[in-house]
Order: structure tokens, then C-alpha cells, then sequence
């Protein structure tokens, strides 16, 4: 028996384009982002993403308690990585509606 996820965590995958961590192309409209605690995993995300409260505030509480200033070189955001997947899975519904 395995873990049923919800269809909008798969499309969410789809929309987040999970890369390796060597691949340094982005396409136009994204943003490579960097998340985990310790193993850090990259995302490419689109832009849109940054008018969202919801990324506004993960952004905000990274800032206040890490700062942006991270050896990756990118936007570091040090959440589990299951977190940063339900709100992106949550702003991909998002933009759909729109």
C-alpha cells in the first residue's frame, strides 16, 4: 500500500520542474530557488509566485530568521522540503484560477 498524494501535489511537481542541483539554466519567468534544511534541493518556480501572500510571507520569515546571505548563491529558503511543496502545490491551484 503506498501514500496516496493529492493530484495537486503531482501537478505541482510537474509546475515546479524539479531539477538537479547541476543544472543551471532557468527558463524565462522563473527563479531557481534552493530549499532544505541541510541537503539542499532546487526548485525553478515562476515569478508569478512572488505576488502571492503566502511566498510573500515564507520569504519574509526566511529573512527574519536566516537572512538571504546563503553559500548556495541563490535564494536559500531552509524549510522542509515538504512545506515549501504543499505552498507551491497551493499556488499552482492559485494561478490556474487565474
Amino acid at each position: 500500500m503506498g501514500i496516496h498524494l493529492p493530484s495537486v501535489i503531482l501537478h505541482a511537481k510537474q509546475a515546479l520542474k524539479l531539477q538537479s542541483r547541476h543544472q543551471t539554466d532557468v527558463p524565462k519567468g522563473h527563479i531557481a530557488v534552493y530549499v532544505g534544511k541541510f541537503r539542499k534541493r532546487r526548485f525553478v518556480v515562476p515569478i508569478s509566485y512572488l505576488n502571492h501572500p503566502s511566498f510573500l510571507d515564507l520569504l519574509n520569515q526566511v529573512k527574519e530568521e536566516f537572512g538571504f546571505d546563503h553559500p548556495m548563491g541563490g535564494l536559500t529558503i531552509p524549510c522542509d522540503e515538504h512545506v515549501f511543496i504543499d505552498l507551491t502545490s497551493q499556488l499552482h491551484a492559485w494561478l490556474l484560477k487565474i
